[in-house]
């Protein structure tokens, strides 16, 4: 499962477009079949690409129910807060992420949906627990 990708240059109106059809295919996808987590994982990724945060929120909700002992799931669910500045979510959700054995520490630092988080004080308790983990304490 990718993580999730941010929007990283503006799309040309042709990508937009190509983009909105994938999205209304995979869209149909799901309501045929809303437990189908290879086409959610898709549709939320796609979803945050077009700058649809809260749906793809909704769509990582709905992943982390169907998936609650997969970490990316919850790595993914942790941006998709910090993207629509729901701050204390988004660190719940990367304590269970690093909980349930995230550990693409490097990442983290510099992914950009994470961005807003990052400069939350909320985040130093996520570099405390990354910190102790690198050094072998947790």
């Amino acid at each position: 499962m990718p993580q999730k990708s941010s929007p990283k240059k503006k799309m040309s109106p042709a990508e937009q477009r190509e983009l909105d059809v994938q999205i209304g295919f995979v869209e149909g996808l799901v309501r045929r079949d809303p437990g189908y987590v290879d086409a959610l994982q898709l549709l939320g990724d796609n979803y945050t690409r077009r700058g649809r945060y809260n749906e793809g929120l909704e769509v990582d909700e709905r992943l982390a129910q169907l998936e609650p002992q997969n970490a990316l799931v919850f790595y993914n669910l942790a941006c998709s807060y910090s993207l629509t500045d729901q701050f204390d979510r988004a660190v719940r959700a990367l304590k269970k992420a690093i909980k349930l054995g995230y550990r693409d520490f490097n990442w983290l630092t510099k992914d950009p949906d994470l961005r807003k988080l990052r400069k939350h004080p909320s985040f130093q308790d996520i570099a405390e627990t990354v910190r102790q983990l690198k050094n072998g304490q947790a």
